[in-house]
Parts: structure tokens; sequence; C-alpha cells
């Protein structure tokens, strides 16, 4: 992990969350909070206010938001083959908004589960080492993650999520997000691509399946202009370049560029208050 100490305490701090048997649900980690956060009550003024405004009530959900370009997909990895490993779920279904993302992560995971470094950290006694890493052509089983597209999930007749997951068999399932902003906000548009992401959250309410452990992960965790209310962890971007775990963004690259036309045109105004008091005898002509 090459020292990369946020992306175990991104992972640490999910399984404890998930799996720890602290919290039934999301609205127990919330109440917890409401009574030791001064600003939450500020913001939310009894529990139950703030209850009204979870995107996804009732489950162990949550949100690790990790900035772009810090090895999201890691996390992700991780907590996967750790709650399969100690038998806490059974299978993963990881959903996200594209095929390009579809295609990234199941490259990146097949990368991580076939590093050497990595297979020889899992125990012996682990109940799954060696996950499958599949789509959604063919049935989800035991010790699968399973990465899919929402758009498949709605328009492939051929997907099998339906039939592995539904029927309540989603309990034991870890159900991914990632780059749940997209579920979480209004997108505009009626290609088929947008009208599944608008159900994407409707999927993943859908009592039917019985989905019980669902994470998001983003680097953009706002609902409009809103920060989630349901972050469990968060690594942002000015920590990122801090610690020069991604190149340096140049806030201030726009900022320059409006001065230097904002001095353009302090010299045109400048140069115009001038000529008029050069030429003030003499009157401009008349074009027609």
């Amino acid at each position: 992990m090459q020292n990369r100490n946020y992306q175990k305490e991104a992972i640490r701090t999910a399984i404890i969350y998930l799996f720890g048997g602290k919290y039934a649900s999301i609205e127990k980690l919330v109440e917890e909070n409401h009574r030791q956060n001064s600003e939450l009550r500020e913001r939310y003024t009894t529990a139950a206010d703030y209850h009204k405004k979870l995107q996804l009530p009732h489950v162990l959900s949550a949100t690790p938001d990790l900035a772009t370009g810090t090895g999201k997909s890691f996390a992700i990895f991780g907590i996967a083959q750790l709650a399969l490993g100690l038998g806490m779920v059974d299978k993963v279904l990881v959903l996200c908004p594209s095929l390009t993302i579809e295609k990234g992560l199941m490259d990146k995971f097949n990368e991580l589960n076939n590093n050497p470094v990595l297979s020889k950290a899992i125990p012996e006694n682990a109940k799954c080492k060696n996950p499958t890493i599949k789509d959604a052509t063919t049935t989800i089983r035991e010790g699968d993650i399973c990465v899919e597209n929402i758009h498949a999930v709605y328009s492939n007749s051929q997907s099998s999520i339906g039939d592995s997951l539904s029927l309540g068999r989603g309990e034991k399932c870890l159900v991914y997000s990632d780059e749940v902003h997209h579920a979480y906000n209004a997108v505009e548009g009626n290609s088929d691509e947008v009208k599944s992401i608008k159900k994407w959250k409707e999927f993943l309410l859908n009592s039917g399946y019985g989905f019980k452990y669902m994470l998001g992960f983003t680097g953009t965790a706002y609902t409009d202009n809103e920060y989630f209310n349901d972050v469990i962890y968060r690594y942002s971007l000015k920590d990122a370049m801090q610690e020069r775990v991604v190149k340096m963004v140049y806030y201030t690259a726009k900022e320059e560029i409006q001065n230097e036309t904002n001095i353009k045109y302090q010299k045109i105004y400048q140069n115009h208050q001038k000529n008029k008091e050069v030429y003030q005898e003499i009157k401009p002509s008349r074009c027609w």
C-alpha cells in the first residue's frame, strides 16, 4: 500500500462500522453522533430530523469520501476481500455509472486479486482467499465480486442480478455504489443511461433484495451544495495534495487569467480617458 495509511484507515473504519456489531443501522450511528456533536444539533434540531435526510435509511449504509486519484478502487477491493474472508458476507456487488468505470474496476480488481504479496497476507483459514471477479452476465455465486454498470441492471435481459439477489438473497451481499454522487443527484436527459442512473437509488432501496450492507464511494460527496450526511471517512483532495499522493492543483490559475484580463481592460479604459482629454474638441464621425 506504499504507506498510504489513509487507505488502511478507510478500510478499517468501514469494516468496524459494518460488522463490528455496535450499530444495527445508519440511524444508530446518526443518533450517537447527534448526541455528541453540537454542530450537528445546530443543523438538525432532533435526530429524527437527521433521519429524514438519510439517502439509504434502515440499513448499514455509509459513504467513504476518498479524493479522485487516491486509490479508491484499492479500498473498495480491500473491504470486499476482508468481508468475504471473515465470512461476514458471501458475495459482493459493485455498481458503477458507466462501462468505462466498470472496465477500470474489473482490471484493477483482477490485478489486486493476482497480487502475490496481497495473497500471501490473507490467512489460510479465510472463508474466501481468492474471490472470482465477474460481471452480471452469469449467476452471482458465493465468493464472487460482481462488477456491473447500473445501465446493464435495467437494460440487459441477461443480467443475473435479479435472479441471484431477489427474494431476500441480497442480505449477505455487500453492495457498493462507485461514484455514488450520480445516484443521489438529479440528472437531466432521457437517454437510456440517464434513465438508469435515475433508477439507481430506487434499486438500492428495493426491499425485495434484502440488502443490509451498502457503501457508496465518491470523491465528490455533495448533493447539490450540501455535503453528504453519511460520510464515515474522508480523505480530501487538500490532504492528498499536501501528502503528495496526487499532483498539486493550482487553484489560482483561473484567477491569474482573470487578473490579466482585468489589467488589459484597465489599460484600455485609461487610454480611452486620455483620448477624451486630448481630443475633447473632436466629435466622433457617424457611420451609416
